[in-house]
């Protein structure tokens, strides 16, 4: 499934969004502030997939989407730019950055707070597409029954897993964080088997790793 999908025309807005205004809301370091210098170019409020925008109905977790567009200075941008940019608008938000001629699709899971619902909580890291040529044909946006269907659509796009059966996005997300923690551990009993040369320590590094790259299979392919 691409990321890439084409926004209706009564959604575009095309509203240039200044760096202060992010600084003042999220209250940025001067590290932060260097970063959006020296990596961003623009930022450009794209769209707004609304009610009255794409007529579909909003829900409590999501009232509307917003999509924005990064023009960016360098080859990457640092991921605490995104977190920035997302504390800073209450609303779900859908990332494209571009550079060079080419587009990448961002977004991490947002949802209201449960202690405050003016303020917006991000669940896990960005998901992050592969950069694609700028020319790449875009999808139809996904058919939904409401603005949340819509949102959880867009981000399972970005998945680098597969759906399990019955499995909704926020459980794969879990299972996604469950999966890198498993990748980390088992690089550090690689780490560990290099530099170890008793034999029985050795041994017993082994056994640990073979029980996490099962358990690191299982969960990649759940049954």
């Amino acid at each position: 499934m691409t990321a890439l999908f084409r926004y209706p025309d009564q959604a575009q807005l095309k509203r240039v969004v200044p760096k202060a205004r992010i600084y003042d809301a999220v209250g940025a370091s001067t590290a932060l502030k260097d970063r959006f210098v020296k990596e961003l170019d623009q930022i450009t409020w794209a769209y707004k997939l609304a009610p009255e925008t794409i007529r579909l109905p909003a829900t409590k977790q999501v009232p509307e989407i917003q999509v924005f567009r990064l023009t960016l200075k360098t080859t990457e941008l640092h991921p605490d730019v995104l977190r920035a940019i997302d504390r800073a608008v209450p609303f779900p938000l859908i990332f494209e950055l571009r550079r060079d001629g080419q587009i990448q699709v961002a977004a991490a899971r947002k949802r209201p707070s449960e202690a405050d619902s003016a303020k917006w909580v991000l669940v896990g890291e960005h998901l992050r597409s592969a950069w694609l040529p700028e020319e790449t044909e875009c999808a139809a946006l996904p058919v939904s029954l409401n603005l949340g269907g819509l949102y959880d659509q867009l981000l399972t796009a970005l998945m680098p897993i597969e759906p399990a059966a019955e499995e909704d996005i926020d459980a794969s997300l879990e299972r996604l964080e469950a999966i890198k923690a498993k990748e980390r551990e088992i690089s550090q009993l690689k780490s560990k088997m290099k530099r170890e040369t008793q034999f029985n320590i050795k041994m017993t590094l082994h056994g640990q790793l073979q029980e996490a790259q099962k358990a690191l299979d299982h969960l990649k392919k759940p049954d």
